[in-house]
C-alpha cells in the first residue's frame, strides 16, 4: 500500500534580496522612495483631473482610474517588501498570500470592465 504525503504549506519562505544589513538599508530606501514618488505622482494625475472641468472627458476618465488602480497596486506590494527588508521574519502566511492574489484580481478586473464600457 502506497503512504500518501501528508505535509500542508502554512507559509510562504520568502528568500528576499540581500541579508547584509548595508544592503537591506539602501534597498529600503531604495523601495520607499520609488513607492512615494509613485503615489505622489499618481494623486496629482487623479488630482489634476478631477479639477480641470476641461479633463472630463472619457480618456481622463480612463486615465485617472488608471492611476488609481496604480495607487492600489503599489500599495498592496511595495510596503511589505519595505516591511520585509527591515525585519528578519521574511515570510508570508498562506492567506495573506490568497488576500494579496484576491486584491490583485479584483482590481484588475475592475479595470477591465471600466476599459471594456462603451463610452459613445
Amino acid at each position: 500500500m502506497r503512504s500518501l504525503n501528508q505535509s500542508s504549506i502554512s507559509e510562504f519562505l520568502l528568500l528576499g534580496l540581500s541579508r547584509q544589513p548595508q544592503q537591506q538599508q539602501l534597498l529600503f530606501l531604495l523601495f520607499l522612495t520609488m513607492y512615494l514618488a509613485t503615489v505622489l505622482g499618481n494623486l496629482l494625475i487623479v488630482l489634476a483631473i478631477s479639477t480641470d472641468s476641461r479633463l472630463h472627458t472619457p480618456m481622463y476618465f480612463f486615465l485617472s482610474n488608471l492611476s488609481f488602480v496604480d495607487i492600489c497596486f503599489s500599495s498592496t506590494t511595495v510596503p511589505n517588501v519595505c516591511d520585509w527588508q527591515r525585519s528578519s521574519a521574511m515570510h508570508i502566511s498562506k492567506s495573506g498570500q490568497y488576500v494579496a492574489i484576491f486584491v490583485a484580481r479584483t482590481v484588475f478586473t475592475c479595470l477591465c470592465s471600466v476599459v471594456s464600457t462603451d463610452w459613445s
